[in-house]
């Protein structure tokens, strides 16, 4: 593949991610930089919204789902190592839930999976072929993948994991009295999630790769790629983290090729050290959570300079040019050991920014 329809330049960019992602110098950091284009670059009509439509994670009409994925690059250029990219069978954050047994609960703008474990004994991780929500995840990757060929390329959905998943099962207030009450069970959950998590990742990967064996999860990488995460954990201290999360954690990032950890919120700011010593965890992400400065705000650079100085990639989301220079200021060199996410007006203040953050 020389390129896509909606990135031309899309092989060079991927080049650069791969020299990145393998501790190479690329003499800025990775930077996925958007802008709008005035005209799309093709016409694809939009389908009318269903009557029973409620959230873009919606299984409501598959049909639109479709339409709604094959749209959802026309409108951006893509900068810097953007990649256009859709998650179609995406069903929510955390479909491994769904999968195994969940039913998605749909709200304007998100879905919430509704616990169904209320006996410990009756929980269950074995594989169901006929699941709806993963038969219609495989058929909405299969519709796009052969519609959108040579276009853009297929993200992940967002399986999420371990405790998370757990608790989508089980329930968060069940769950914090099963720590204490019957941590064997909870640690065999925890074993049986991870082997069902790769389950899945693995029939996702063989679909949704790229001709190289790149994968998407928000950024390429040269190989399989996940995102993970433990936003319960706000909930638990240090020590049981350690106890339950951290083997999870460990274990899933030794069996891919690349990883992210999406670090979600002030409650969860304790487990850095844990997240550190997890020798092939490649990058963490602050989401800082809602009602305070975004990632690129120096209130949080106390926390990025550990995760630099061991030798962590880390994503941070800027909004303009004078967050990028005080980011540059700040961390120097090891900018270039970062990933850095935004949205611009236009090309041109697009490639400003990538200008402005080169050694």
């Amino acid at each position: 593949m020389n390129g896509l329809l909606y990135r031309e330049d899309w092989t060079e960019a991927r080049n650069r991610l791969t020299t990145w992602w393998n501790g190479g110098d690329i003499g800025r950091p990775a930077m996925l930089v958007l802008a709008p284009r005035s005209e799309p670059i093709e016409h694809i009509a939009a389908l009318p919204e269903p009557a029973n439509w409620v959230t873009h994670y919606s299984t409501a009409n598959l049909p639109y789902r479709v339409n709604l994925a094959l749209r959802a690059c026309l409108g951006n250029h893509y900068l810097g190592e953007a990649a256009p990219v859709v998650a179609s069978g995406d069903l929510a954050p955390n479909c491994l839930a769904l999968y195994l047994g969940c039913k998605g609960v749909e709200k304007p703008g998100t879905v919430w999976c509704e616990s169904f474990v209320e006996n410990p004994e009756d929980v269950c991780f074995d594989f169901d072929p006929e699941n709806f929500y993963w038969k219609f995840s495989r058929e909405v990757y299969r519709q796009t993948l052969e519609l959108g060929e040579g276009k853009f390329l297929h993200q992940f959905p967002d399986l999420i994991e371990g405790l998370d998943t757990l608790a989508a099962m089980r329930g968060s207030e069940r769950l914090l009295a099963d720590l204490i009450e019957r941590p064997d069970w909870v640690a065999s959950c925890l074993r049986r999630i991870t082997d069902r998590y790769f389950h899945y990742y693995d029939l996702l990967y063989d679909m949704i790769r790229d001709e190289v064996g790149g994968s998407v999860f928000w950024c390429w990488a040269p190989g399989r790629m996940a995102k993970f995460q433990c936003d319960f954990s706000a909930m638990i201290s240090p020590k049981m983290f350690r106890e339950f999360m951290f083997p999870v954690l460990k274990e899933m990032a030794e069996r891919v090729s690349y990883s992210m950890y999406h670090w979600d919120g002030p409650g969860a700011i304790g487990h850095l050290e844990a997240l550190l010593s997890i020798p092939d965890l490649d990058m963490i992400q602050w989401t800082p959570g809602s009602g305070v400065e975004g990632s690129w705000h120096q209130r949080w650079w106390p926390l990025y300079h550990p995760i630099l100085e061991v030798g962590k990639k880390l994503f941070v989301g800027v909004e303009n040019k004078g967050q990028l220079l005080a980011l540059k200021r700040e961390f120097g060199e090891k900018t270039n050991n970062m990933l850095i996410g935004m949205w611009v007006a236009s090309v041109d203040e697009g490639e400003e920014s990538l200008r402005v953050m080169e050694s």
